[in-house]
C-alpha cells in the first residue's frame, strides 16, 4: 500500500511503447526529430492556440527554466509558501534566475487569492532600486494541496498580475488532474485565464521522465532555448522524451490516467471520512488526501504495510498525513488501507 506519491508507480504500457518504437533506426538528435516536431501540433490542437515547446526532463527544470525567462535577477515571483518552487526544489528557482526573490504566501487550501496577491506587493514600490521588482506570479495546478483553481479563480489572479505587468506561470505537474477535476478544456486554465506560460507534467501520471515548457505568447520565449541547452536539458536523444509526450496525449491517456487516480483519491477519501477521529483536512479534488488522524491508527496502518508521509508532527494525539494515488494504484490498495483504518 504506496501512497506516498504518484512517482512512486512506473510507466503507462503505451508510453514504453512508444519509447520502444522510438528507438527503430536513426532520427536527428537534439529535437530535430519528426516526433518532437509533432508535439507543437499535438500541444496546440490540446491547447486549441499556437504555442512554442520545448520538452525537458524534469518537472524543477520546467518551472526553473520557465520563470528564469520572466524575472530578471532583481524580480520578484510570487508564489504559495508551500508551492514546490519554495519547499522541494532546492533554491533552483533562484539559481536559474541569478538572484530573483521568492515571495511565499500561506493561504487556505494551497491556492492563492488576489487580495493576498495585493496585500503582499503593496509595499513594494514599482521603479525603487530598493526592492526586488514583482515579475510573476506562480500557480500550481493543482496544488500541493490537492486542490483546484477554478478557470475563473486563476482568470482573477492573473488580471491583478497583468495590471502590475507581471507574468504568470503555471506548475502544472498534475495538470491532468486538474482538468480532469474540472471536466473542462486545458485552455479554460491556461491562456484563456491568463497564463502566459506553464511547466507541463507528465512524469507523475505515467511517463517515464517527461514534461514540457509551453509558451502561450511566443514572444515570451526570449533566449529560451539557450537557457535549456546551458542546463542540460537539450537532450541529444530528445526523441525518447518527445515520443512520451506523445503517446501521453494521444486518445486521451494523460486524462484517463487522472481520472483513475483523482477516482481513487476520492474512494479512499470516501472511506476514511467514516472511520471515527479521522478529519478529512482539504477538499480532495485531484489525487491528493492530507488528513488528520490519530496516532494509534498511524501505527496499525504503517504495521500493515502502508506507506505515506507525515505532513506535520503529531499534535494532540493526531498526526496529518498525506496520501497520493496514482495511475496505477491498485483498488485492494485502497480498500485495503480503510480496511486496516477502521480496525
Amino acid at each position: 500500500m504506496n501512497f506516498t506519491s504518484d512517482n512512486c508507480y512506473g510507466a503507462s504500457p503505451t508510453i514504453l511503447e512508444a519509447i520502444a518504437a522510438a528507438n527503430s533506426g536513426s532520427a536527428a538528435s537534439y529535437g530535430d526529430d519528426a516526433v518532437t516536431a509533432r508535439l507543437q501540433t499535438r500541444f496546440a490542437e490540446i491547447f486549441e492556440h499556437d504555442v512554442a515547446v520545448f520538452p525537458v526532463i524534469s518537472g524543477t527544470a520546467a518551472n526553473a527554466l520557465s520563470l528564469s525567462t520572466l524575472a530578471p535577477p532583481h524580480g520578484a515571483i510570487v508564489c504559495h509558501a508551500q508551492s514546490h518552487i519554495a519547499v522541494d526544489e532546492c533554491s533552483a528557482v533562484e539559481q536559474f534566475t541569478h538572484g530573483a526573490r521568492l515571495i511565499g504566501l500561506d493561504t487556505p487550501d494551497g491556492k492563492l487569492t488576489p487580495g493576498a496577491i495585493e496585500t503582499a506587493l503593496s509595499p513594494i514600490q514599482k521603479g525603487a532600486v530598493h526592492h526586488a521588482q514583482p515579475a510573476s506570479v506562480s500557480l500550481t495546478q493543482s496544488t500541493e494541496f490537492g486542490t483546484v483553481y477554478r478557470p475563473e479563480e486563476a482568470a482573477a489572479i492573473a488580471r491583478v498580475a497583468h495590471a502590475r505587468a507581471m507574468k504568470v506561470h503555471l506548475d502544472g505537474a498534475r495538470f491532468a488532474n486538474a482538468v480532469s477535476f474540472l471536466s473542462c478544456a486545458p485552455a479554460d486554465i491556461t491562456w484563456r485565464a491568463g497564463v502566459d506560460v506553464m511547466s507541463f507534467g507528465a512524469t507523475k501520471n505515467g511517463a517515464v521522465g517527461a514534461e514540457a515548457v509551453i509558451f502561450f505568447d511566443r514572444a515570451l520565449v526570449h533566449d529560451f532555448e539557450y537557457r535549456r541547452k546551458k542546463s542540460g536539458h537539450l537532450m541529444s536523444k530528445m526523441r525518447f522524451v518527445s515520443a512520451q509526450l506523445e503517446a501521453y496525449l494521444v486518445n486521451g491517456l494523460w486524462l484517463r490516467n487522472a481520472a483513475f487516480a483523482n477516482q481513487s483519491a476520492a474512494r479512499l477519501a470516501a472511506g476514511l471520512r467514516d472511520v471515527s477521529g479521522i478529519e478529512i483536512a482539504y477538499p480532495v479534488e485531484a489525487n491528493a488526501i492530507f488528513a488528520q488522524v490519530p496516532d494509534r491508527i498511524v501505527e496499525n496502518l504503517r504495521k500493515a504495510g502502508a506507506h505515506f508521509y507525515d505532513w506535520a508532527p503529531p499534535r494532540n494525539g493526531k498526526t496529518l498525513i498525506r496520501l497520493v494515488t496514482s495511475f496505477a494504484t491498485p483498488e485492494e490498495d485502497v480498500a485495503n488501507f480503510v480496511a486496516v483504518a477502521r480496525g
